[in-house]
């Protein structure tokens, strides 16, 4: 079940407080083809071992926060970030 528009609009980052978007399926399949390969981890430094199924990015393009069950998990420490300059 995806996300609310109500929910999404109240949705933040918790660290830089930026306003958060649905991660694109093409930028979402570019993330999982990089955690695929390893070397992408989380702020708190463990890496990211599965695919995400969905997404939310900050509006400046920063963080990615991952959706779990159509729940977003909007911990920094979970938030995976700086991975995302070069994806489409």
């Amino acid at each position: 079940m995806p996300i609310s528009e109500d929910l999404l609009s109240i949705l933040c980052c918790p660290r830089t407080k930026a306003p958060v978007r649905m991660l694109s399926a093409d930028r979402l399949a570019a993330l999982n083809a990089r955690i695929e390969q390893g070397g992408v981890t989380y702020q708190g430094g463990e890496p990211v071992e599965k695919p995400l199924q969905e997404g939310l990015i900050t509006e400046d393009g920063e963080t990615v926060y991952r959706i779990d069950d159509s729940i977003p998990v909007m911990l920094v420490d979970q938030a995976i970030a700086g991975h995302f300059a070069s994806l489409p």
